[in-house]
């Protein structure tokens, strides 16, 4: 062979859209191509606009363009394909760049843009093969007199300093609303695309600046611009050979290689020197950089570690999700080298390993160790202390800061609680809770909390022994121990993880980060951390610089979303922020965190929001939208004749557990749509339709969702926010925050059409 070809990104999302003859036929031109890129068949020939693009013959109607990368040490040309179009669409000005930020080759389609902004910017388009005119064209219009640009108190130097290919500066500056945007980024390269949708989206100069270009700069040296060469090797490609055919029978041209933005691919394979953290909206990736962070340090470890990497996020059917997506992802050899358990199970687990003979507790929820309390407040006709409050300051602060003693007590810190508490009612508070702790025990029963707790404590000792004992040996030069005391053996010869890694970290108690900390060593990539505090649907406040987890300086924050259209986007961020007032959502380290930039490239119909006249009408309206929707996804989105199983792709989401059956009941028995329900293990029966509670949703996503019930009085709950109006104001802005968060991660499980309905009055968070 003569040739080498790779594939720039571009070129396989077009070739994924084309048909199954045309992909047939680009495949037996790529084999023609490498035998002998001069054949005349081929009619290789330069653009005039830049001679580096060179178009070649795929058949009479489809063309390949290509840039030549040099030739490599044994003398074979390199070449990249950078499009595969329609000849109508070829034109002279398409050109290739080397970006000044990334060093990669960057493609500049020119042909999607707007003819309104190729006129503002004086531009005209060149076909490479014209269409014979039989009648003269009548002369374009004059271009309507422009509205001001989109982009606001950016200079061209700015868009140049940023990254933004040259060739789209001006035609950005043209652009005046968010459509003309859509057609200019459509043929952009990535950087060139994140950074004018980051600032469309309101982000700074420094914003994008520090978010979206520093963390792909490389240094290049003084000639780069010429080295197409080194470009292509700093450029992220596909290499075409035999093994590329099988992926164009299928039909799915992307499904055997799994895709990381560059941003992302930052984040996951850094070397950091200690705990990290990313942060970012619903649908950024944080999840998927978790998952590529956990193969990559698998790939990183010598042979012969059995599950020295955890795996961990807060819920049993979060984790299930998780463990399919990393099987898929990695293969067997190294998935063997993961450990993947949701917090509690590690926390039961650590207990188990301790628990003394006969000395067996049942856990149970919160609820049911409120009501012990309430039972206890009875007998001892106490009416100072509301129970909810009694119970969420043992909870939080006496269990959240692992307190022993009532002096302790006293000085304990007790931020975010709202209601403060003088000396003598610590006393108080304290005498109540010990005797409440007294009950638990005599009826055998321990809540999640004082699990997590007595794991943490646990971890903690453990963790300490194995601290004394390296110090021990590095003191005596490094010779081995024996172990005389307790048998303790090889229990602590070794931390327990080298590496851990934590999905919806916002979630996770103060104990249950005390435990993770003291189960790996402090060193490089010993935690990483993805989570988001918007999305915080239960009641665990924690700054992780107070729990021995320290990511100052070592915090990345995701902006742009690939699961959200911009329309659902937009309607989930006036749920978080309808009034355009600042709320206080912090950022798990003793400061704020905030949804600035946060945008979608993805476009789609407008959320439906539904009034209803009863609970009767909501589900018959329900009902009539999820049979339009299965013929929908099962006809293959208007008839095309390719059908499929619409399992797994629309959901049903309710405000309230009783909710979950009534809608279930009516879909199944009135309009012969089957059902799954969601829970704690993920879907329970392989029905149409997955339906479940608010909390279940967390993590997943729907191609198609709709919320039901989402009226006032329900969201939020009357009765929670009431209660603690005039009381406790600090509380009751939590609860309003938390039921916020609740709404926001439902409405940001749907990729691509949301519905939300109510009866009644809506939800304040409503925007209707």
């Amino acid at each position: 062979m003569t040739a080498r070809l790779s594939l720039y990104q571009k070129a396989e999302q077009e070739l994924y859209k084309l048909d199954r003859s045309v992909k047939g036929k680009f495949y037996d031109f790529c084999h023609r191509f490498r035998e002998d890129p001069d054949h005349p068949g081929l009619d290789l020939k330069p653009l005039k606009g830049d001679g580096r693009v060179f178009r070649a013959k795929i058949d009479q109607s489809y063309r390949a363009l290509l840039a030549k990368a040099g030739v490599d040490d044994k003398g074979q040309e390199n070449w990249l394909v950078i499009a595969v179009r329609h000849r109508k669409h070829v034109y002279e000005e398409l050109s290739v760049a080397i970006n000044r930020i990334t060093g990669e080759i960057e493609f500049v389609d020119l042909s999607v843009v707007g003819e309104s902004v190729l006129q503002r910017a004086g531009i005209t388009l060149t076909p490479t093969e014209p269409e014979p005119q039989p009648t003269p064209e009548p002369a374009p219009e004059p271009a309507p007199a422009a509205a001001e640009p989109l982009l606001t108190g950016v200079t061209a130097d700015d868009l140049r300093d940023l990254g933004v290919a040259d060739q789209l500066i001006d035609l950005a500056l043209a652009v005046t609303d968010s459509d003309e945007l859509d057609q200019l980024v459509t043929g952009a390269p990535l950087l060139s695309k994140d950074i004018l949708y980051g600032l469309a989206a309101g982000m700074s100069l420094d914003e994008v600046r520090k978010e979206i270009t520093a963390p792909v700069k490389v240094d290049l040296g003084q000639d780069y611009e010429q080295d197409l060469g080194a470009a292509l090797a700093r450029t992220t490609v596909t290499t075409i050979d035999a093994d590329i055919q099988a992926a164009l029978d299928e039909g799915d041209f992307r499904a055997w290689k799994v895709f990381l933005h560059p941003t992302q691919a930052k984040l996951v394979h850094h070397t950091y020197n200690g705990p990290a953290r990313v942060s970012g909206g619903p649908g950024t990736g944080k999840t998927i950089v978790a998952l590529h962070r956990v193969r990559h340090l698998a790939e990183q470890l010598p042979p012969g570690h059995n599950k020295p990497i955890l795996l961990t996020t807060f819920t049993k059917n979060l984790t299930t999700d998780l463990r399919a997506r990393l099987a898929s992802l990695m293969e067997p050899e190294l998935l063997a080298r993961v450990e993947i358990a949701h917090i509690d199970q590690l926390a039961a687990r650590v207990l188990s390993e301790n628990a003394v003979k006969g000395a067996v507790r049942q856990r149970v929820y919160d609820t049911a160790a409120l009501n012990v309390l309430r039972q206890l407040l009875l007998e001892l006709d106490e009416r100072r202390w509301d129970a909810e409050f009694l119970y969420e300051e043992w909870d939080q602060v006496i269990l959240g800061q692992s307190i022993g003693t009532r002096k302790a007590y006293f000085d304990a810190r007790r931020a975010g609680r709202g209601r403060s508490v003088t000396r003598p009612e610590r006393a108080q508070i304290w005498k109540i809770l010990e005797q409440f702790t007294t009950r638990l025990d005599k009826e055998g029963l321990e809540t999640w909390g004082q699990a997590a707790e007595r794991a943490a404590r646990l971890a903690m000792e453990r963790d300490a022994k194995i601290r004394e004992r390296q110090e021990y040996k590095e003191a005596i030069g490094g010779k081995d121990l024996i172990h005389r005391d307790d048998g303790s053996g090889m229990r602590f010869l070794h931390h327990r993880y080298r590496h851990i890694v934590v999905d919806e970290a916002q979630d996770l108690r103060a104990a249950h980060w005390k435990m993770l900390r003291a189960m790996v060593a402090p060193g490089p990539n010993d935690l990483f951390i993805a989570g988001d505090t918007h999305q915080r649907i239960y009641d665990q406040q924690v700054t992780l610089g107070t729990v021995g987890v320290h990511i100052r300086g070592r915090s990345s924050r995701l902006t742009l979303s690939y699961r959200t259209t911009k329309e659902i986007l937009s309607r989930a961020m006036q749920v978080v922020n309808l009034t355009g007032k600042d709320l206080a959502y912090d950022d798990l380290d003793d400061s704020t965190d905030n949804l600035n930039g946060y945008r979608s490239v993805l476009r789609g119909p407008v959320p439906d929001l539904v009034p209803c006249t009863s609970w009767d009408d909501e589900l018959a309206q329900l009902a009539a939208t999820l049979t339009a929707w299965r013929e929908e996804i099962t006809t293959g989105n208007g008839g095309t004749g390719q059908r499929r199983d619409p399992r797994g792709s629309i959901a049903v989401c309710v405000a309230e557990r009783d909710m979950v059956s009534q809608v279930m009941f009516h879909l199944a028995t009135k309009a012969g749509i089957t059902v799954a329900e969601l829970t704690k293990d993920g879907p329970k029966g392989d029905g149409e339709v997955h339906v479940g509670t608010m909390h279940r949703f967390k993590g997943l996503e729907y191609q198609k969702l709709a919320i039901v019930g989402a009226r006032d009085g329900v969201i939020p709950r009357t009765a929670v926010i009431e209660r603690y109006r005039t009381t406790d104001p600090q509380r009751c802005a939590r609860e309003e925050l938390k039921a916020r968060s609740l709404l926001f991660v439902a409405a940001t499980r749907a990729r691509d059409a949301l519905r939300i309905s109510w009866h009644d009055k809506p939800s304040p968070y409503l925007p209707v």
